[in-house]
């Protein structure tokens, strides 16, 4: 089936840019492309390929050497001068989520080198990927391990591989692009920070541009060959533009003027380290090349860095990704040289009147700005008409929060919270493989094939090794956890102005969950019921947006709280057997609605007695009725004051017991 037709894609102009500019120039460093589902993404980008000029390629080289700058460490190298080479097109490599990292970076024929004696390097997906496109869908959900090995990657140009005793290294440079959706979670800012440039694409809610996808969309599957020949002719006129771009480009000059427009607009948002300023110059430059253009404008660092800054601006894993289009304006404004600028006297139109040479500004984002009044909250469900009056307290600033472990060992998805087995760390023992699958263990395979070779005459040198003679390492890392949050938003949490502190506290928590790669989920109680405010997810934004917006008075339903807790555990154990939960139940203990809510509430707490818990103990003040240190006492839980849920609070405390001690 021949693929989408890229130039057949409606709509989308901000991606169809990024994606051009970062074929003109690689040097960019690729695009991240953030976007609801259903909005073409992966459609454009596999698209993109067919679009790129061909490159030439070494005979016989698995690793894509430039005939004429080959690799002078190529595994199968040296190439010498004048080596015959073949022209092949572009390639674009799609990295899957769930791929192992022999499959990415390659992997060593464990069984030719133990019988034959030889190095058999197969290589992976970055070689795949060299001088070409590496394109990972869903990669906010990319294991950790495998973000390790793109960082590298993409950082030194090169893929190693070091284990069984074997040292092998190969050119991998491309061009990364990858496409996300932020519902499911962010991204860690080591790979975000890696993507050159980040576009926010959004489904069109003009009717008219709808029918359209879907005629074309239609008609694609209909007949894909007959609908890909009626755009071959658009397809590969912009091919020929791009490659007249990529032949212009070492010829565009970037001006000390313009130099300097780039860093006062990077400095003016604050970004963090050099890559933004580099990455803007870059895309401005390859702007200019695509404008025909010899000589950077302050039009091409206005594209630029509207493309390069937003993901680079981010102040911590919480703030939405940005740009202001006045403090653009006015950065750009300052750094205008005397006499490219306008006649301050002249009142025609300018770059923010979208006359010639400028770009309108959007139109203002009535969710984002000040004026925007934001909708209320629904009350609670249950909540009735003689309830205390809600009130909505704001957070803190967060701070760096104690590690929670659950106790045990688990077998989950690979994360930075509790121990488990993973594919990954330290090796702790050996498994056979009708045990388990994994990284094979070289001195043990050879242990278990050695006392047979006699029995299966073998008399020269080298070994006879059979799958039975596998063996696998068992190693122990780290797992991701479920970290469910029970809040109690009584009155008496916001009577006495706790709510802020138990905010930042939580919220600190969230963050701590987002960089151990945590499931999150909420339950919040008040009133006479409770509700899960948010279903168990990886994209710890929406909850610490649900938190910020918590309300808080009426009563305390405490055992309503433990009870969808407990429900909400049992379900995403059917769902998610292997992550292990751990609730964090954020209280004062009291229990307040209706006869007999201490007792419910311990009667619940006992169906809440095998999970990890954590009792987070919001009473203050000089008399105290220690009920949540009584309530962590039913559950089995570790009971922790507010003040203590700060790491450097435990530091102090254990600083102070030794010195008592002493």
């Amino acid at each position: 089936m021949k693929p989408y037709p890229f130039t057949a894609v409606v709509g989308m102009p901000d991606l169809r840019l990024a994606l051009v500019l970062s074929s003109i120039s690689p040097a960019v460093g690729g695009v991240l492309v953030r976007g609801e589902k259903g909005t073409a993404k992966s459609t454009m980008v596999r698209a993109l390929a067919g679009l790129l000029p061909g490159v030439d390629a070494v005979d016989g080289c698995r690793f894509s050497c430039d005939p004429v700058a080959p690799d002078p460490l190529c595994p199968d190298g040296p190439h010498e001068p004048g080596v015959p080479a073949h022209r092949r097109p572009a390639k674009l490599v799609e990295l899957p989520v769930g791929a192992a990292e022999d499959r990415v970076v390659g992997s060593l024929n464990l069984e030719k080198a133990l019988s034959e004696g030889v190095t058999d390097y197969q290589p992976g997906l970055l070689a795949a990927a060299h001088r070409g496109l590496l394109y990972v869908d869903e990669v906010n959900l990319l294991h950790d391990h495998l973000v390790d090995t793109l960082l590298d990657a993409a950082a030194m140009g090169r893929a190693t591989v070091e284990r069984e005793g074997v040292s092998v290294s190969h050119a991998a440079r491309f061009v990364l692009i990858g496409t996300m959706n932020p519902e499911e979670g962010e991204l860690r800012p080591q790979l975000l920070d890696r993507f050159g440039l980040t576009v926010e694409v959004a489904s069109s809610r003009d009717p008219e541009q709808r029918v359209e996808v879907v005629r074309r969309r239609l008609a694609y599957e209909a007949d894909p060959d007959g609908f890909a020949a009626a755009y071959a002719g658009t397809d590969a006129t912009l091919a020929d533009e791009i490659e007249a771009a990529q032949r212009l480009l070492p010829a565009v000059k970037l001006p000390d003027d313009a130099l300097r427009q780039i860093a006062e607009v990077c400095a003016s948002f604050e970004v963090d380290g050099m890559r933004a300023d580099i990455v803007t110059a870059r895309t401005a430059v390859a702007h200019a090349a695509w404008a025909g253009r010899n000589e950077v404008t302050t039009e091409d660092i206005r594209v630029a860095a509207r493309l390069a800054l937003p993901h680079r601006r981010r102040r911590n894993p919480f703030d939405a990704p940005g740009i202001s289009e006045e403090q653009l304006e006015q950065a750009l404004s300052d750094a205008q040289p005397p006499d490219d600028g306008p006649d301050p006297d002249d009142n025609g139109p300018g770059p923010d009147d979208g006359g010639p040479g400028g770009t309108p500004p959007p139109p203002e984002n009535s969710q984002g700005g000040e004026s925007a009044e934001a909708p209320s909250p629904p009350p609670p469900p249950g909540e009735g008409t003689g309830s205390a009056p809600q009130n909505t307290v704001g957070a803190g600033d967060t701070f760096r929060a104690r590690v929670f472990r659950v106790k045990g060992t688990g077998e989950g998805e690979r994360g930075r919270r509790s121990r488990a087995i993973t594919d990954t760390g330290r090796t702790i023992g050996v498994q056979p493989s009708s045990v388990r699958e994994g990284r094979p263990h070289l001195v043990a395979t050879i242990r278990a094939a050695a006392p047979h070779q006699r029995a299966r005459g073998r008399r020269e040198t080298g070994l006879e090794v059979r799958p039975a003679d596998l063996r696998f390492a068992l190693r122990e890392g780290r797992e991701g956890n479920l970290v469910l949050f029970c809040v109690d938003a009584s009155g008496s949490m916001g009577a006495r102005a706790r709510m802020r502190e138990v905010k930042t506290a939580v919220l600190s928590l969230l963050l701590d969950a987002y960089q151990r790669r945590d499931k999150v989920g909420l339950v919040t109680f008040r009133g006479d019921s409770a509700e899960l405010a948010l279903p168990p997810t990886i994209s710890v934004e929406a909850a610490a947006a649900r938190l910020e917006g918590l309300p808080t008075g009426g009563r305390t339903p405490l055992a309503e709280g433990l009870l969808e807790a407990a429900r909400v555990l049992r379900v995403e154990a059917i769902r998610d057997p292997r992550r292990r939960p751990l609730l964090v139940v954020v209280t004062d203990g009291r229990a307040t609605s209706g006869a007999g809510a201490v007792v419910r509430a311990q009667a619940a707490a006992g169906l809440l007695a095998e999970v990890t818990t954590v009792v987070m103990d919001c009473e203050t003040g000089r008399m105290r009725l220690g009920l949540a240190a009584e309530l962590a006492g039913h559950l089995g839980a570790e009971h922790v004051p507010l003040t203590d849920v700060a790491a450097e609070s435990l530091a102090s405390a254990v600083r102070e017991r030794t010195g008592r001690a002493a």
